[in-house]
């Protein structure tokens, strides 16, 4: 299993227990890119899709839901 494979299953496991730094990273290893910053608002894209995701310490579950269905496409 990959790193890559083991944040995936963590996120989904735990989505109340993730930072912004695995987020992110998680994030640009599917192919998304940081576009802008405005404020606490980090705003990523790859293609057609934009997602908006503020910058908070942990994370609320509801971003990590977000960008796991961005990702696997649910």
């Amino acid at each position: 299993m990959s790193s890559k494979d083991k944040a995936l299953k963590n996120m989904k496991n735990n989505p109340k227990n993730i930072s912004f730094e695995e987020l992110k990273k998680v994030l640009e290893q599917n192919g998304f890119v940081l576009d802008r910053i405005k404020g606490s608002h980090h705003t990523f894209y790859r293609g057609n899709q934009t997602l908006t995701i503020p910058y908070n310490k942990p994370i609320k579950a509801i971003y990590v839901k977000l960008v796991l269905s961005a990702i696997l496409g649910e």
